[in-house]
């Protein structure tokens, strides 16, 4: 039986970087040293995060002024981490709250003394709807808080908000590499790496030079300047999770980029959304417009049948489309290491389920 796991993550591993990751582990080049064993003070090691650098500029165009840093701690802790690097000037920021993590990350903000403004919330409608920036005072903000891909409710930005001249930070770790944007639209990105760039345990920043460097004495560990200056080898980096990371990066390449695996991921949801859009059991609860094309959430409304659902599922080799806990029913990840083949099998077997279960909503 072939296994599809559609975790939101830790999430599915492209199969031939599971494959050169038992090649490696033995030894490293040859090295008589495990991956899991080597120096971070290594020239092995300044090979594997040097070179995973340079592979995510080319597949994102980063341009020369934004540093690439390699943090540990989850997307989590950018939340704390961005306004006491970035907010330096009038410690506000502007949110948009489009939803659990976008919430998440003003909370953590305040936390620190900055002071957050939300542009606007779409919290009333339950979050099926992405919110929208209306009449932004310009010079007010050191930033503005953008999660671009919203894992939890199924929501995604393809157009950018409209933030003008006050810098756009943006949240993407959940379609980060599997969406295309245009890095000089924003100030900083963050993202954690497990759910198409690798493993648990690493987190992007991707933050233009001019922004840090402007605080003093923050937390060696939490500070951007620092972090650039040292090719975020201040202390033991993740190197396992840099590693595997690089490896997925090489993998992207091959396969043709951050445009070939958007076409893929647009034609696997469209798969997917254009069943549940004609089916009269489940229903996709997102506005078509602001739909995610990674984290598909879906129900039939009914409690007692989405657990039936989910536990089928899993005996058929469908695993982890169980929903989030806060809006329950089920959800499907269809990340860049998702086959076709794997979102055609969740269509079948929905398809399956709703004749088998015709009647019982």
């Amino acid at each position: 039986m072939t296994i599809y796991n559609f975790s939101a993550g830790p999430a599915t591993m492209p199969d031939p970087v599971i494959a050169q990751i038992k090649a490696d582990m033995p030894s490293y080049k040859n090295s008589g040293m495990s991956v899991m064993e080597i120096s971070h003070r290594s020239a092995l090691f300044d090979d594997i995060i040097n070179t995973a650098e340079q592979d995510m500029r080319d597949l994102l165009k980063i341009p020369d002024n934004y540093k690439v840093l390699f943090f540990q701690g989850g997307g989590t802790l950018q939340f704390t981490t961005a306004p006491m690097n970035l907010a330096t000037k009038y410690h506000k920021i502007g949110l948009l709250d489009s939803g659990h993590w976008a919430d998440r990350a003003g909370d953590e903000a305040k936390r620190v003394g900055v002071k957050v403004d939300v542009l606007n919330s779409t919290k009333d409608i339950k979050y099926t709807k992405l919110p929208i920036i209306k009449n932004l005072t310009q010079d007010t903000y050191d930033y503005v808080h953008v999660c671009l891909n919203n894992t939890i409710e199924g929501t995604a930005y393809s157009t950018l908000p409209d933030t003008g001249a006050t810098t756009l930070v943006g949240d993407m770790s959940s379609n980060f590499m599997g969406q295309q944007y245009n890095i000089e639209d924003f100030g900083a990105i963050m993202a954690g790496a497990q759910k198409n760039l690798g493993i648990a345990g690493l987190t992007l920043v991707i933050v233009r030079d001019d922004l840090i460097g402007k605080v003093q004495n923050l937390p060696s560990m939490l500070d951007y300047d620092l972090f650039a200056k040292k090719n975020s080898m201040f202390n033991t980096p993740p190197v396992f999770a840099i590693y595997a990371a690089g490896l997925v990066l090489k993998w992207l390449k091959e396969q043709g980029g951050v445009a070939e695996m958007e076409r893929r991921n647009r034609a696997k949801s469209d798969l997917l959304y254009n069943f549940l859009d004609e089916s009269k059991l489940f229903t996709a609860p997102v506005e078509k417009a602001d739909r995610s094309l990674v984290n598909i959430p879906f129900v039939t409304g009914n409690p007692d049948l989405d657990a039936k659902l989910i536990a089928e599922a899993t005996e058929a080799g469908l695993l982890n489309i169980k929903g989030h806990r806060s809006v329950g029913g089920m959800r499907a990840s269809l990340y860049n290491a998702m086959p076709y083949e794997g979102a055609q099998a969740l269509v079948d077997f929905l398809d399956k389920f709703e004749k088998n279960n015709r009647g019982t909503n």
